[in-house]
This record gives C-alpha cells, sequence and structure tokens, in this order.
C-alpha cells in the first residue's frame, strides 16, 4: 500500500513549557525558550538537542518546535521546520509575514542546510541564532551540510535579518550534554 499521509506532533510536555499569553521581549528571553525546549527535548529522549519558536510582532508564541527526526522517522522533522509548518498551520498561509510582520523566529542553533533553505521560504523578517553550526559539529555527530559562503549576506537580500551568538553558552551547554550522552539513539 502506498503512503498517503505524513502524521508529526511534537512531544506532549511540551504544551507544559509555552504559555501562548506570554510574551518574550528581545532576543534573548525569545532565544531562551528555543534552548530551554531544546534542553526538555534531551532530557526527555525524545528528539534530538535542537529547539526554535516562531514569534509574532506581539513578542508572543505563534508556534514552537523541537527536533523529532528519531521518533518519526524522517529527516525533515527538524525544529525549524517543525515550528514552520505548525505556524503556518495555525496562520493558514505558507509565508508566515503575509498574515503578520515582523516574524521572528529564534533558534538554539544555527539552521542546517535544509533549514536554511526553508528560512528562505517561510515568511520570516528576523531569525535570531544560539549556537553556530561549527559549535554543533564540534560538539555533537551531527553534519549541518553545506550553506553559501556569505549565508547571512543571502538571508539579508531576502530581507531576512540575521542575529548570531544570543545565549551561545547556554545553546553549547544542551549541545555538549547531548553528545556527552547516548544522543546517536535519537
Amino acid at each position: 500500500m502506498l503512503y498517503a499521509q505524513v502524521h508529526l506532533t511534537l512531544p506532549a510536555w511540551i504544551h507544559d513549557q509555552i504559555d501562548l499569553a506570554q510574551r518574550y521581549p528581545g532576543d534573548e528571553a525569545k532565544v531562551a525558550l528555543a534552548i530551554a525546549l531544546s534542553r526538555s527535548n534531551v532530557e526527555h529522549a525524545s528528539g534530538g538537542p535542537f529547539g526554535a519558536v516562531v514569534f509574532g510582532p506581539d513578542d508572543k508564541v505563534i508556534a514552537a518546535g523541537v527536533n523529532r527526526v528519531m521518533p518519526h522517522t524522517t529527516s525533515l522533522a527538524h525544529a525549524e521546520n517543525m515550528a514552520y509548518m505548525l505556524a503556518q498551520q495555525r496562520l493558514q498561509t505558507p509565508r508566515l509575514n503575509e498574515a503578520l510582520s515582523p516574524i521572528t523566529l529564534a533558534t538554539s542553533s544555527q539552521p542546517c542546510c535544509q533549514c536554511y533553505g526553508a528560512t528562505i521560504w517561510a515568511g520570516i523578517d528576523r531569525l535570531l541564532i544560539g549556537a553556530s553550526a561549527a559549535d554543533v559539529e564540534e560538539l555533537t555527530p551531527f553534519d549541518e551540510g553545506p550553506l553559501p559562503t556569505d549565508w547571512v549576506g543571502e538571508l539579508n537580500k531576502r530581507g531576512i535579518e540575521v542575529v548570531q551568538g544570543v545565549n551561545r553558552e547556554d545553546a553549547r551547554a544542551v549541545l555538549r550534554s547531548y553528545g556527552d550522552g547516548d544522543g546517536a539513539r535519537y
């Protein structure tokens, strides 16, 4: 039988960590939430050490995601992609900033090559990043894939502001914890 449906979910614990009424003013608060989700994902063994959150212009959460690659056996279930898909469903548009603007994605680590591409098409205005791709590759077994040499410049050309290194040491600590453990299982 041909598979004709994909069903992706976030772990149940995420509902206890997201308050849709709460505001997260400032870049540090937004990235801190993404890092907290990445840490919980590792602690609950529900996926890899990555978290991402889509915020609207009011600094409130529109959607959040964590890495669910191994639980769902799909390479597409990265934290950023999960957050984008859930935000797009919530706002009923594939280009988020056509419904609201500005849209910010806060992510615990720099998007890999797959999530970089999704970022271009998702309709975000700002990208906030905790750990770098070099941090991910240094501290975990993950390969982040190839990016354009001037990947930040390419995003800037498309109207996406990039802020790197927000709460970087906290993000690195989660990656280190995952890399030091039996991270290959999820």
